[in-house]
């Protein structure tokens, strides 16, 4: 059976075995190499507070919070796009 991708849809490398983690959507297992990863800044102060706290000088707290999502909730939720169907085989060139 032929290789869709190079990589088979990983980041593993040479490595044999991969945790796996659950997907903050779904909850399904995923391995930890195969899952979207996306991190953004949260902060617990009121949106509109914040404004006008920066506004005076104050200085809001922002923390990073990442989210893994299986690559069937990241499609759903926009985070990763579903490639032409002329695209899909075609590996993008690395390098120069």
């Amino acid at each position: 059976m032929p290789k869709k991708r190079e990589s088979r849809g990983r980041r593993k490398g040479s490595k044999g075995y991969v945790e796996r983690i659950q997907c903050d959507q779904c909850g399904r297992l995923v391995p930890e190499d195969k899952a979207v990863c996306v991190t953004r800044t949260y902060t617990p102060v009121d949106p509109q507070l914040a404004q006008e706290l920066e506004k005076k000088g104050a200085l809001i707290a922002r923390y990073p919070m990442t989210k893994c999502y299986c690559v069937s909730c990241a499609i759903f939720m926009g985070i990763i796009k579903v490639r032409a169907e002329e695209e899909r085989k075609s590996t993008p060139k690395r390098g120069l």
